[in-house]
């Protein structure tokens, strides 16, 4: 096969700037441009030039202040169309009215200036930033939503404490979901309001309580979320100690339109688990704590506890497309997710069925994965981690990285069923199970493998709950509203190819 011949584009484009997720759409929407190859709009970061240069692109000197423009185009390509591409792409995001005497602010001290009191701060730049602008609006005398990751964990504690002496909230660092008085912040789900107030350690795990809460509750009063107050995944961890987690409940303890407070948590420290408990105990609002572990219950099994609090019975949990799951095609499970808290809850309960599995956030140190994220062995892969974001978008926004997984775990002969999630909402990919669904097709194309979903939305998320179901369903997947019915079936149908092994 011949390979056919492009040339490169790339120029610097000093002063301009637009953020990471403006960015990817930017590229995505040039590279559907007549003759475009590839498309790479960038700033000119260290990571983002490693990702260009591996791409096999030459960038000349350059600061992160620049934005790069870098364009493969097939031989006789007109550059000009692509570039003109790039230009209307980007249109949307400069100012195009109002009063533009003004200058923006340029730090979150300024911005706080022009702010009422009692706003959230909402931080969201690379990691080694995060703190700075948090400690500003902190000490404006605002509360704190960290969306940033790759934050050092002492920075974190820092931030907590100096928090927690003036009385403020900070939510995460990594904090991906929050509901504040009935309207989300980061990856929200949008969800009927009503009288639940959720303190939680994770991002995905909120979300799958919040679109199971918002499922069961379509007929019933007072089934909805009020508050939704993320205190980042490494709160309830030995060396953070539950600091935001205890203003959280504090705050919602104080509420008098939250009757109910559920804490949801990957797998805590077990002493802080201890003194999460005996404090809770002690609040005038019943808490139900939804910790993750061993022995532990899962998230649907929560959600039904707070049903049966609320004094009703749990619905019978939605599954579409079971009649495209076949036998299992090889020995192997594969758990491709986007979701830190899916993997950890699916994690957990294989380990109960199949015994210990490998992962890149593993249950213990001996499992982790190295570089190779396939490997001989039942393997869970949170795409979402820190080192797998370093310079890219979340999974939720970009998934390319796990769609390249998926097509390898699928050619892989030992894989015998692959297990994903997808998760809707503010914030995430407009319309994902469009970019899943033909890589779903591809990965079952030479083979059946069964491809098992947790779909984690509401049907008023901007996505549309319906047509990403379709979508997936059309392109053969079993997919459920829960994380452990799908992982549950997952492991029934590998254990059923054990069973016919033997």
């Amino acid at each position: 096969m011949t390979t056919p011949l492009t040339t490169d584009h790339v120029e610097l484009r000093s002063g301009a700037y637009a953020d990471s997720v403006t960015l990817l759409q930017v590229s995505r929407s040039v590279q559907a441009t007549p003759g475009v190859v590839t498309a790479q709009v960038a700033m000119a970061t260290g990571l983002n030039l490693e990702v260009l240069e591996g791409m096999g692109f030459t960038v000349p000197a350059s600061s992160p202040n620049d934005m790069v423009v870098a364009l493969r185009l097939e031989e006789g390509a007109d550059a000009a169309q692509a570039l003109a591409a790039v230009d209307a792409a980007l249109a949307p995001t400069r100012p195009t009215s109002g009063d533009t005497t003004v200058a923006p602010p340029r730090t979150t001290t300024a911005a706080l200036r022009r702010t009422g009191a009692g706003a959230v701060a909402l931080v969201s730049v690379p990691g080694a930033s995060a703190t700075v602008e948090a400690m500003d609006a902190l000490e404006a005398g605002h509360d704190v939503m960290a969306f940033s990751d790759n934050v050092p964990v002492a920075e974190e504690v820092a931030l907590k404490t100096y928090a927690a002496s003036r009385g403020a909230l900070v939510m995460g660092p990594d904090c991906g979901t929050a509901v504040i008085d009935g309207v989300g912040l980061g990856f929200a789900n949008t969800v009927r309001p009503g009288r639940i107030g959720l303190v939680a350690a994770s991002g995905t795990g909120c979300q799958q309580l919040l679109a199971l809460l918002h499922h069961a509750g379509a007929s019933l009063d007072g089934v909805g979320v009020r508050h939704a107050l993320g205190v980042g995944g490494r709160d309830l961890s030995a060396a953070v100690g539950g600091l935001a987690t205890r203003e959280a409940l504090r705050r919602l303890d104080a509420d008098p339109d939250v009757d109910l407070v559920v804490v949801v948590s990957k797998p805590p420290a077990p002493d802080v688990a201890d003194a999460l408990a005996r404090e809770s105990d002690a609040l005038g609002t019943p808490v139900e704590l939804g910790l993750l572990g061993r022995g532990q219950r899962d998230l649907t099994a929560v959600a039904e506890a707070v049903l049966a609090r609320l004094g009703h019975e749990a619905p019978a949990w939605p599954v579409h497309g079971a009649d495209n799951t076949g036998p299992a095609t090889g020995p192997l499970l594969r758990g491709l997710f986007v979701g830190g808290t899916l993997c950890d809850e699916s994690m957990l309960m294989a380990t109960d069925v199949l015994g210990p599995v490998r992962s890149n956030i593993p249950l213990s140190e001996e499992l982790a994965l190295g570089d190779e994220l396939l490997v001989d062995d039942h393997t869970f892969v949170d795409f979402g981690d820190d080192a797998l974001t370093q310079g890219r978008a979340h999974p939720m926004i970009d998934p390319t990285l796990r769609n390249e997984q998926l097509a390898r775990a699928a050619a892989d002969p030992a894989t015998g069923v692959i297990l994903l999630d997808l998760v809707l909402g503010h914030g995430a990919e407009p319309d994902p199970a469009a970019l899943l669904a033909p890589e779903i097709v591809a990965a079952r194309r030479e083979r059946p493998v069964p491809v098992v979903v947790s779909l984690v939305g509401t049907d008023l998320d901007p996505q549309g709950l319906e047509a990403q179901r379709d979508a997936l369903v059309a392109a053969g997947a079993e997919v459920h509203l829960s994380n452990a019915s799908a992982t549950r079936r997952a492991l029934e149908l590998i254990s059923r190819s054990e069973g016919a092994a033997r």
